[in-house]
Formats: C-alpha cells, sequence, structure tokens
C-alpha cells in the first residue's frame, strides 16, 4: 500500500523538493499550501499521484477541512512533514513591529500546531495505529542569528513541540522527528549568498546546499518503521557559520 503522506508549505522551496522526491519513491502526496499556482507548478514536477489542498496552514477551521478531506479519500496518514514557514527582515526586538511578530508566529508556530494536532488524531485512529509527523525545525531552533526573534522564538518552540509530540506519541506509536536545516538553496535563503548580517556585526556571504539532501534525508526518516525515531538531524552547509556561531 502506498503511503499517504502530507507536505505543508509544498509550493515553493525544501517543500516542493520534498514533495518531488516522496512522489517519485510512489508515496501518494498531499500538496498544503496558501498559493494554489504554485501548488500547481509543484504539482507539474511530481509524479504519480498527488492532489492540491489550497490551504493557510493559521486558518483552524482550514486546516481542519484539509485533514478531513485527507481522512475522507483514505482514513489514513502516514507521514505529514509539517515545512510551512515564513521569515520577515532582521531588526532587532525594539525595532520589530508586532505584526511581524504575529505573522510569523501564526504561520510557523500555530500552523506547525494545528497540522500536527489533526495529523496526530488521525494517526491515533487509524488502523493500524501509528503514523510519523516531521517538523522542519531550522539550525534557528538551536542557535539565532541576529535581529531574528521572530522566527529564532518560533523555531525554538517546534523544538519543544517535537519532544512532546514524540512522548504523547509513544503509546500511539506515532513518531515525531525534527530536522534542522541550514542553508539550503531555496528563494528564502537567496540572500544568504549576496550576504547576510553575522554575530561579529559584519555582513558575509554564506554557502547554501542543494535542497535535494533536506528532501533524502527527510525520504529516510519517512521509510523508518515506526519503531525507530530519529528526534532530530542537522542538514547543512558544512562551511556555514553554525557550530561555533558569534
Amino acid at each position: 500500500m502506498s503511503k499517504i503522506v502530507v507536505v505543508t508549505g509544498a509550493g515553493t522551496g525544501v517543500g516542493r523538493r520534498v514533495a518531488e522526491v516522496l512522489s517519485k519513491e510512489g508515496m501518494k502526496v498531499y500538496l498544503i499550501g496558501r498559493r494554489k499556482d504554485k501548488l500547481i507548478e509543484t504539482q507539474k514536477l511530481c509524479f504519480g499521484e498527488t492532489q492540491i489542498l489550497q490551504c493557510d496552514v493559521s486558518d483552524p477551521q482550514a486546516v481542519k477541512n484539509a485533514f478531513g478531506i485527507i481522512e475522507n479519500d483514505h482514513n489514513r496518514i502516514d507521514v505529514l512533514f509539517n515545512n510551512a514557514g515564513i521569515g520577515v527582515p532582521a531588526q532587532s526586538i525594539d525595532e520589530m513591529p508586532y505584526e511581524n511578530w504575529k505573522s510569523v508566529v501564526d504561520i510557523n508556530l500555530n500552523g506547525m500546531f494545528l497540522c500536527a494536532k489533526y495529523a496526530f488524531a488521525l494517526m491515533r485512529k487509524q488502523s493500524p495505529q501509528g503514523g510519523r509527523i516531521i517538523n522542519n525545525g531550522s539550525v534557528s531552533s538551536v542557535t539565532p542569528r541576529p535581529g531574528s526573534i521572530p522566527y529564532t522564538a518560533t523555531k525554538h518552540g517546534v523544538t519543544g513541540m517535537t519532544k512532546t509530540i514524540s512522548l504523547d506519541g509513544r503509546k500511539y506509536n506515532i513518531c515525531c522527528s525534527q530536522i534542522n536545516i541550514g542553508n539550503a538553496e531555496t528563494p528564502m535563503t537567496e540572500r544568504m549568498k549576496e550576504g547576510v548580517p553575522q554575530a561579529t556585526g559584519k555582513t558575509e556571504a554564506e554557502p547554501v546546499i542543494d535542497s535535494i539532501h533536506i528532501a533524502n534525508a527527510v525520504l529516510y526518516m519517512a521509510n523508518l518503521p515506526v519503531t525507530v525515531n530519529v528526534l532530530d538531524m542537522t542538514v547543512m552547509a558544512n562551511k556555514m557559520p553554525f557550530v561555533g556561531r558569534g
């Protein structure tokens, strides 16, 4: 039986690449994102069966409806790649508009909670019971960049969410994993190659890596039996300033 997989933030970047790779492996992939035109672009790159579910993950009713469609279609979910996320321009906390803070929290934390909530509920009651939730944590879940308070705070929150879901999911055969990504080449990281602020006060370019390495890591986790978990994995550009950052 083909695995039923949900990828959020599937319209661009890492989400698009992961959807492409998982579909190539014969998994049925549901593509979730805000922009239907971008989801259609992703779908054209995929293989086999895919379905578009246009959805703003920060909207509780929209998320409930999307997962309701998946339940009606298959009565199960095997893997959720909980990936949707945004960032805002770098500013210190005193300069950061509340609206920017709220927009990042709504997508990166509330949206991830909502998708995990409904995936967990279905994984708990389906037969056979269990599944895997893979959260996109980012290296910012461990170490911040200058001026990144909303993004860093949400990604630290994702780590707490991952550990709690992993703990609560044990008795239901639900695994929760986290992939911490460092400088995968996507539209969101184009600025890395031009130069970004460093903890030293300088602005310097940083190396990036092909997002295929992220997709292959997610594929590895997605194929594991529920008796095995990768609690957290960091996949990063080897020469990026992360270890010893600052």
